[in-house]
């Protein structure tokens, strides 16, 4: 699995990026190349039309449409990761699933491979988000009547979620209005984001124990505080 040094501009953290492998369609896993001199570069504003990369299997020499390396940095930064270009990138096409996420080695009882679904729109979002809920062990799901406008987009047995899918990071004012409707409810409240968070909406989840994640494209929410590294070592 090839890796690279990334820096982060704003905390100046250092990290190691391995870019995830998806199966081909003619079964050879497959990564897009990182260009390992290339500076990570702050995702400030995200658009649809340019978090896709054109990846060439080294087996059948296929070209696909693959996801955008993206890291989040525990400041609250999301960074793209540079990939080698593809001279010809044939049109957009339907990205492969990854076939396999391994299970987190802290978990307190095995559960079955969770399987992402690739991420388009908000609807997408939200349902990507009520997939890794039940997957985490929540029962029973769903879509609240009242919509987005309470601030809550998904409800569970014993949890509500709200699902960011904007192009900034999630304020302090959503955390904190999730965290107090996760309290009127005495529900567990949990936080997903397509682009990151605020410092200060970091901090204020961090003192409340309030979990956040972030959401790549292909659908895998990945945990960017303690108390969602609790989640999913735990789980429901």
């Amino acid at each position: 699995m090839e890796s690279v040094p990334v820096r982060c501009p704003v905390c100046n953290r250092d990290h190691a990026y391995s870019t995830p492998a998806y199966p081909c369609p003619c079964g050879m896993p497959t990564a897009p190349p990182l260009l390992p001199d290339a500076p990570a570069v702050r995702v400030g504003h995200r658009s649809w039309n340019d978090v896709w990369v054109t990846v060439r299997c080294s087996s059948c020499a296929r070209e696909d449409q693959w996801p955008q390396p993206e890291l989040c940095c525990p400041c609250g930064t999301v960074l793209r990761i540079p990939v080698r270009p593809v001279a010809a990138a044939p049109p957009p096409a339907p990205p492969v699933p990854p076939a396999h996420i391994p299970l987190p080695r802290t978990a307190a009882r095995p559960r079955p491979t969770f399987r992402p679904m690739t991420i388009r729109t908000r609807h997408d979002a939200v349902n990507a988000a009520g997939l890794y809920l039940t997957w985490l062990g929540f029962r029973e799901v769903g879509r609240p009547g009242a919509g987005p406008a309470s601030g809550i987009d998904l409800r569970g047995d014993g949890v509500i979620a709200q699902v960011d899918s904007s192009t900034h990071p999630a304020t302090l004012r959503a955390v904190e209005t999730l965290w107090l409707n996760a309290l009127g409810a005495s529900a567990a409240g949990v936080f997903f984001s397509l682009a990151g968070y605020a410092t200060d909406a970091r901090i204020r989840a961090d003192g409340v124990g309030l979990p956040l994640f972030v959401i790549d494209l292909t659908g895998t929410p990945q945990p960017v505080n303690s108390p969602a590294d609790e989640l999913v070592s735990t789980g429901a």
